[in-house]
């Protein structure tokens, strides 16, 4: 479905952050990984962790679930045998999975997404999944993709050019086998902060890893076992951030509960880029509260470690006094889209004034507004919807983004809470 979003003069109210997907999926895949019974409070519901919820049950886990939580039984080092496993478009899943899935003798993955995540390469992991003995057929490093137990320990190598989510699950399997494991990572290691939520998960698990200061090296002690645990999510910085950047370019009075001060995720990073850009935002015992005035001034912004808050504040620079520079951000290109050279094109198509090199996004601000007037592709991206939906709020003429329910894979009440906020939003009816 597609939606027009319309100029917006104000938007006022408070609302709840949504749990994060991020944390979800990790304390899914380490209950799942778990012998014995896990409690996960507040869960995501997203289209990514619907996918893990299913792909967990599918390898042999059994979950109950009420409006509050998911109960687990684990299926600990032992996922069922499974013929055929679907993760839809969910990235992050499908690279955890690839490498649990080696636990077991054969788990083939479909390609459902084509045009997105069956773009997207993940020949890295297979090659330290290869290295460890796994039988992997794949096409060209992506889906659809088969991969053969068993595995051992030992010494691996994992590229860190292109995602944090290869490091990440091998971190998740190499716990539970018998040897033990030293993972060195080459190259620049994308999203560190990512990785720094995966330890903290599995050393709430029970898991035992040492890591040395830059994350090139870790030893994961084999024989290990995942301990069963009752784990809360926290509020999610990447769908927070949209909304708070939507606040920040418009007339507002919104506030935001549930976003933990002292969160390791690093998009948290939009507060503190938000007020370089001298938007009115206070954050103290997590509520964020920001009262607009639609006056921003430009800012320059290391994104590697707020990846998935880059894009909302790319849209915020939109409206920005002089010039904005997103820069080490070239693993945004290796996404559900290209977030670099697709989500610009569209940004343009709106009327924004946008630059790219290979690692940078520069913003030439235009505070009086972009014109709009045009249908804009959203790419399939969830990203990229909630981005331009800012865009939108502060243009001439309606702007039609194409395919916009793809929102569900992070954020499925994103244009609820919008709409409640005060937002000129409009489902197109088929």
């Amino acid at each position: 479905m597609d939606v027009i979003v319309r100029r917006t003069e104000k938007l006022e109210g408070a609302i709840e952050a949504l749990s994060s997907k991020n944390y979800t999926t990790r304390y899914l895949l380490a209950a799942a990984l778990a012998d014995g019974t896990s409690t996960v409070r507040f869960p995501a519901h997203s289209e990514d962790s619907d996918a893990m919820r299913r792909c967990i049950a599918e390898l042999g886990a059994e979950l109950q679930e009420d409006d509050e939580k998911i109960v687990i039984t684990g299926f600990g080092r032992n996922p069922k045998r499974t013929a055929e496993l679907n993760v839809g478009n969910a990235g992050a899943v499908l690279r955890f999975l690839l490498a649990i899935s080696a636990l077991s003798e054969d788990v083939h993955f479909v390609n459902t997404y084509p045009d997105s995540l069956g773009k997207r390469p993940h020949d890295d992991l297979i090659e330290a999944l290869r290295q460890m003995g796994a039988q992997v057929d794949d096409n060209g490093g992506r889906l659809p993709i088969t991969v053969k137990g068993p595995v051992r320990g030992g010494a691996i190598t994992v590229s860190g050019e292109v995602s944090s989510q290869y490091l990440s699950a091998l971190l998740f399997l190499t716990p539970l086998l018998e040897e033990d494991s030293e993972i060195t990572v080459t190259g620049d290691l994308k999203s560190k902060v990512v990785v720094g939520q995966t330890l903290e998960v599995l050393e709430q698990s029970g898991i035992t890893v040492e890591a040395n200061a830059d994350y090139s090296l870790f030893r994961v002690p084999g024989g290990q076992a995942y301990r069963a645990g009752d784990y809360a999510v926290q509020g999610d910085y990447p769908g927070s951030a949209a909304i708070l950047s939507a606040a920040a370019v418009l007339p507002s009075d919104v506030t935001v509960r549930r976003l933990a001060v002292h969160s390791k995720q690093g998009e948290r990073a939009v507060v503190d880029v938000l007020r370089l850009m001298e938007a009115p935002l206070t954050h103290e015992h997590d509520i964020a509260v920001v009262r607009g005035t639609g006056t921003l001034q430009a800012v320059e912004f290391d994104g590697d470690a707020a990846t998935d808050a880059v894009l909302a504040m790319v849209a915020a620079a939109v409206f920005a006094e002089g010039t904005s520079r997103f820069y080490n951000v070239e693993n945004l290109r290796y996404k559900e889209c290209d977030r670099i050279t697709d989500y610009l094109n569209e940004l343009r198509k709106a009327g924004a004034d946008v630059e790219e090199t290979q690692s940078e996004i520069i913003v030439h601000g235009r505070p009086q507004g972009v014109a709009g007037g045009v249908r804009i592709d959203s790419h399939y991206d969830h990203r990229v919807i909630m981005a331009l939906t800012i865009v939108g709020l502060r243009a001439e003429q309606p702007i039609t983004i194409t395919d916009a329910h793809h929102v569900a894979k992070s954020y499925p009440g994103f244009f609820d809470d919008m709409i409640a906020l005060g937002a000129n939003v409009e489902w197109v009816k088929e």
